[in-house]
């Protein structure tokens, strides 16, 4: 599963490093892409990750995703 969002809180490259190290270690996500200048990033996982358990995790670190965009 993949999903691209826009992150408006995003406004340097820590907060992209802070949202790729985070994200990246819950069990099955296969990549985070983010841009700091776009503020979109995009997920790629499987299971036993799921989408739900992302988004609360970008809530918690202050991240919370925005606009889904369909590819």
């Amino acid at each position: 599963m993949t999903k691209t969002f826009t992150v408006p809180n995003i406004s340097c490259d820590h907060c992209v490093r802070s949202i790729k190290n985070e994200v990246s270690e819950v069990t099955g996500v296969q990549s985070v892409v983010a841009d700091a200048a776009s503020k979109v990033v995009t997920v790629s996982w499987d299971a036993p990750a799921d989408w739900d358990q992302i988004k609360s995790l970008l809530v918690e670190i202050d991240y919370p995703p925005q606009e889904l965009i369909q590819l």
